[in-house]
């Protein structure tokens, strides 16, 4: 068995959708990167990439290569699970937490999960995610931008 964890943070924009675990959230701002800049599913990425030994997604998936740019990251994802997979490993099961000030994530978390389970071709009961803000602290509490940590176990 493996540990991994990983983290990401984009800055919040106008002008670009709020995409988090694959889903579009109706927001005022959306979150600025070369892809969706979908930090949840970065940081989960980031998790499984580490607990296999695999280096980070700026290695797969570098901001300088113009395939990525806006692309979808369930596509990322999914790429990420063929990789685990030639090496012959599973996902036991990923915790994730998402950290923004707003908007309210629990309408949409249920969708993240299976959209993240979907892409991973896990049960759903093996993601979990949470939501947090940082009491108006940081930038995250300031509205500036949204953070996302991700811990997971493979075998």
């Amino acid at each position: 068995m493996r540990i991994g964890m990983g983290y990401d943070v984009h800055r919040l924009t106008e002008g670009r959708k709020l995409i988090l675990g694959g889903v579009d959230i109706p927001y005022e701002k959306g979150l600025l990167g070369h892809s969706d800049a979908d930090v949840l599913i970065h940081a989960v990425m980031d998790a499984l990439l580490g607990a296999a030994g695999l280096d980070d997604i700026g290695k797969h998936f570098p901001d300088t290569d113009e395939r990525y740019r806006g692309i979808s990251s369930i596509r990322l994802l999914e790429y990420v699970r063929e990789l685990l997979k030639a090496q012959g490993l599973a996902v036991g099961n990923i915790d994730a937490t998402v950290i923004a000030q707003r908007p309210k994530m629990r309408p949409y978390i249920d969708q993240m999960r299976k959209n993240m389970a979907d892409a991973l071709e896990i049960p759903v009961e093996n993601i979990n995610v949470k939501a947090t803000t940082e009491e108006g602290l940081g930038f995250t509490g300031e509205g500036l931008g949204i953070a996302a940590q991700a811990i997971c176990l493979i075998s």
